[in-house]
């Protein structure tokens, strides 16, 4: 059984924006990373890691705290999750991931978000 979690909130972002680009089933293969920041520092406040879009329409950005990656969406969405290691906020338009494994999470929201 795997005990090391992933939580630095850099390498979250990291691990997302590579499942984003990835990713080329469906309406998800039309997603792209833009505006990266590598070299990003998080921050208390949530400091941009990049921007996320659809066949050139925005869809959101990410922003990193030490501790976690936030995708905040355009639009509501009817995104919801169980997970523990996930925040959902303001209708499905802002999510939280509080570790490597509820990125997941973030792409589902993303997959949502396009509907």
């Amino acid at each position: 059984m795997v005990e090391d979690r992933i939580t630095d909130g850099k390498r979250i972002g990291q691990l997302f924006a590579s499942e984003l680009t990835g990713l080329e089933r469906g309406a998800l293969g039309a997603v792209s990373v833009e505006d990266a920041e590598p070299d990003v520092e998080p921050t208390a406040e949530g400091a941009f890691a990049f921007r996320i879009a659809a066949d050139g329409d925005a869809l959101g950005t990410v922003s990193v705290t030490e501790t976690t990656a936030r995708l905040e969406l355009s639009r509501s969405t009817a995104f919801e999750s169980e997970r523990g290691d996930v925040t959902v906020e303001e209708e499905g338009r802002v999510v939280v991931a509080h570790s490597g494994a509820a990125v997941k999470a973030l792409v589902d929201a993303v997959a949502a978000s396009l509907q």
